[in-house]
């Protein structure tokens, strides 16, 4: 027992060290806050985080894990950048949706959350500046593209600043003991829509029933003894309800792309990722000679979507994700040969390419 109490007053030692270096790192970070006020500078830089965080990494660390690192310092890098004032960020709410989750595994514990009731609610909630930052779905991997964050998208000066991946696990919650009590389910329609092929086998009775987020479909499940809800699994323990079924979705690595909207463009940060909008005349061949504009100059696109034009019948607005920088001279090459051809060409914003799953 006297070798083990000798280890444990080392590691008591050690914890001191480590608190006295994040005092004076957060004095440090206080000071540079300081400056970036008096400059008008933005508090929050996305590629510097990330610059941070792939530096840390390359570190040798054994015994811990890359995420332990990366979860550590997102909570000191969070701590530091709300002595100032913790940033108030914007998501679909309520509290507890994958939104919610995506923002705290973004921004860390020391924010002041927003939730909002629809997405568009987020974009004017930043739009105002009653937030200083927007976090929105994008993107999942079996249902595409969220058509309601790419219209906002067109009507907002808001740019993209950020992408987050997380990995959605669905859970069925309820107050119910067994499946065959369940006569509704609530959920977001994708929510719904990821886990039709379980639903349909396992509550065949079921109403499935839409609501604003995975949440608000928990917070009601939470009020009625024959219904559940398809949210995550967090949102068991907020609204006092039971897990009757984990990982439901029908895709088994279900993922999320979100977006951090903010009112600034993100500096290059070497590995970017930039999301522009675009239409074109409706002749034959010209969404094909405006996209060759990428290949020319050997650009990478990671996603195409389009969306109705709301001014004209059967025109589209097209919606392309590529690698690079707005500052990369390859990217302003093929971007000042794409605007030739389009009616308008728009860039939504870049920002670092977000390379883990959270």
């Amino acid at each position: 027992m006297a070798e083990l109490d000798d280890w444990r007053k080392r590691i008591d030692e050690i914890d001191e060290q480590i608190l006295k270096l994040l005092v004076e790192r957060a004095k440090l970070a206080r000071q540079i806050a300081f400056i970036k006020q008096q400059n008008d500078l933005p508090l929050y830089h996305p590629e510097r985080e990330g610059a941070i965080f792939a530096r840390l990494k390359s570190i040798p660390h054994d015994p811990l894990p890359d995420q332990a690192i990366k979860s550590i310092f997102r909570e000191i890098l969070s701590a530091c950048r709300a002595l100032m004032r913790p940033p108030r960020v914007a998501f679909l709410g309520p509290l507890h949706s994958f939104s919610h989750l995506a923002c705290e595994e973004h921004f860390g514990s020391f924010v002041e959350p927003l939730p909002q009731r629809t997405i568009h609610d987020v974009f004017r909630e930043t739009e105002r500046g009653n937030a200083d930052f927007g976090i929105v779905p994008a993107e999942n991997i079996a249902e595409g593209p969220v058509g309601d964050t790419l219209d906002a998208l067109l009507q907002t000066p808001l740019k993209i600043v950020a992408e987050i991946l997380l990995e959605v696990n669905h859970c069925l919650l309820s107050k119910a003991q067994s499946l065959s009590e369940i006569k509704r389910v609530y959920s977001r329609e994708i929510a719904l829509a990821q886990c039709k092929q379980w639903l349909s086998i396992n509550l065949p009775q079921a109403e499935l029933i839409p609501v604003s987020s995975t949440a608000e479909g928990a917070e009601r499940a939470s009020k009625e003894p024959d219904a559940a809800a398809v949210a995550p699994r967090r949102a068991a323990d907020a609204y006092g309800l039971q897990v009757l079924a984990e990982r439901i979705q029908d895709v088994p690595f279900n993922l999320t792309r979100f977006w951090v909207l903010g009112k600034r463009l993100t500096a290059p940060s070497g590995v970017d990722k930039t999301t522009i909008a675009f239409s074109v005349p409706h002749r034959p061949g010209t969404l094909y000679q405006a996209l060759s504009a990428f290949a020319r100059h050997n650009i990478n696109l990671t996603m195409i979507a389009s969306r109705p034009a709301r001014h004209a019948p059967w025109e589209y607005v097209f919606f392309v994700d590529f690698q690079g920088h707005i500052q990369d001279e390859p990217v302003q090459a093929a971007l000042s040969e794409l605007g030739k051809e389009c009616l308008f060409l728009r860039v939504l914003g870049s920002y670092p390419e977000a390379v883990e799953v959270l």
